[in-house]
């Protein structure tokens, strides 16, 4: 009892003083306040028993919302072959190509094909490396805690992307076919390549801010930037392959006819066989925390230096459904990105705002809108899929089919299906051919862009 007493009165002590030197600490009286709202009955007593034992989500699981609707939609664009990104953040890329593969494989009547996500990988990490070094040679008379020097060095390269990535690695590069650049190990597993390069790119940052010091003269950087991306070239070369200049192909069609046999640049085999302009498409946001009908640029964001940064519509949900469904109905596939993880069903493949109860579970309201859920880091887009269909009632849509990036075992088919009500609130991005889109709203895109920095809170789960 007396060892008892002492720790209460060095523990009072304690918070005494703390409480002295800090006024906004927890004092023992609002401790005690604490500890004495939450009552300790037995029915406390049972769900903290169920939830220590047990995972979250299998007991917040809605009982009501187990059996769904069903799985048939009114309109659906036909797509063949589920392609799998492993372990690695090339949803982006796996997104964007299969748009482009879903035309392709229209086209030319193809009972199979897959674009090699691969060879369009290495060059995008070619070209992230060259922007973040001639990024640090043009800041290299700022601080080094300056906010951008800071992200730079925070953020040399990643696997992670987003569509104006696609187009500016495809119409600079071209693509090639799977057969001919397959995935390797390190392209379905990027982590350990992806440590490598920023480690190097870091080392490399500082020599070049090191020169920077003793005012080297422009040949000088440019030779040292020569000089590091060769290294990169041969880490990426080590663990990608080492992409073709030229090589020959054919395809065989859904009726067994086999085609002539051609030789083919990257870049002649995007032009003449794929032959779809990406300039013809256009990115829209729904980021309810800023104006609508604006268009915003993202300063810094891109893929390649002489790219271009990535631009945007903000627009109203209601809007952007419209172009959707535009667009699946005309048999045309759309990139779209969306923060995945809430509220996801991945057994059933279900995206559903009430497939979770966590509220009744744990008694407490978790209200935050959208444009709170942006604004304070809780919400953003973190994975890129592919939206090939729309359920429509009385031409309003009920749910959405999003063809996925994580194998054909995962979710409904290889599929996500997403309830209309989950498309507002967790839907962030949407590319959609012109076509789609009325004249007024394409006129947006002649206003001068609001600059955003890349640390935004919209952009901070880039997928």
């Amino acid at each position: 009892m007396k060892k008892i007493i002492i720790i209460l009165l060095i523990s009072t002590t304690y918070f005494n003083l703390m409480a002295q030197n800090n006024k906004g600490g927890i004092t023992p009286e609002t401790l005690n306040e604490i500890i004495h709202s939450y009552k300790n009955d037995a029915n406390n007593k049972a769900i903290e028993n169920a939830i220590s034992n047990n995972e979250i989500k299998k007991l917040a699981l809605n009982r009501q919302n187990v059996a769904t609707s069903d799985t048939y939609f009114s309109n659906r664009i036909s797509s063949k072959g589920i392609s799998d990104q492993k372990s690695s953040g090339r949803c982006w890329l796996f997104t964007g190509l299969n748009v482009i593969r879903a035309k392709v494989i229209s086209k030319y009547n193809l009972s199979q094909f897959q674009f090699s996500q691969n060879y369009a990988f290495f060059w995008d990490q070619l070209e992230k490396s060259n922007l973040f070094l001639q990024e640090i040679i043009e800041s290299k008379d700022k601080p080094l805690d300056d906010k951008k020097v800071e992200w730079l060095f925070k953020n040399p390269i990643g696997d992670g992307g987003q569509w104006t990535g696609v187009v500016n690695i495809t119409q600079k590069y071209g693509l090639v076919p799977s057969d001919i650049m397959p995935e390797t190990k390190n392209a379905d597993n990027t982590s350990v390549m992806s440590s490598m390069l920023s480690y190097k790119l870091r080392e490399s940052g500082l020599q070049l801010r090191d020169m920077a010091s003793k005012n080297m003269k422009p040949e000088n950087f440019e030779n040292k930037k020569k000089e590091i991306l060769s290294e990169i070239y041969k880490i990426l070369v080590y663990c990608l392959g080492e992409p073709p200049a030229e090589f020959n192909w054919r395809y065989k069609t859904t009726d067994g006819k086999v085609s002539e046999l051609k030789k083919y640049t990257p870049l002649s085999f995007y032009k003449d066989f794929v032959s779809v302009d990406l300039n013809n498409y256009v990115m829209f946001m729904n980021d309810p925390s800023r104006p609508f009908y604006k268009l915003y640029e993202i300063e810094n964001d891109r893929h390649t230096y002489d790219g271009n940064n990535w631009k945007y519509i903000n627009l109203p949900i209601e809007d952007i459904k419209k172009i959707a469904i535009a667009s699946i109905l005309d048999t045309n596939a759309l990139y779209f990105s969306c923060d995945v993880g809430k509220q996801l069903n991945g057994e059933k493949g279900l995206l559903d705002i009430n497939n979770y109860d966590f509220e009744s579970l744990f008694g407490m309201k978790f209200g935050m809108n959208k444009k709170q859920r942006i604004q304070t880091f809780e919400s953003g887009s973190s994975h890129g899929m592919t939206l090939v269909a729309v359920d429509l009632a009385n031409e309003k849509p009920i749910k959405w089919l999003l063809e996925n990036s994580w194998g054909s075992s995962y979710g409904f088919e290889g599929h996500l299906i997403m309830t209309d009500k989950w498309f507002e609130e967790y839907m962030f991005r949407l590319v959609a051919n012109k076509k789609y889109v009325s004249q007024e709203t394409l006129k947006i895109l002649e206003q001068k862009p609001t600059i955003l920095p890349p640390w935004d809170p919209m952009f901070a789960n880039e997928e």
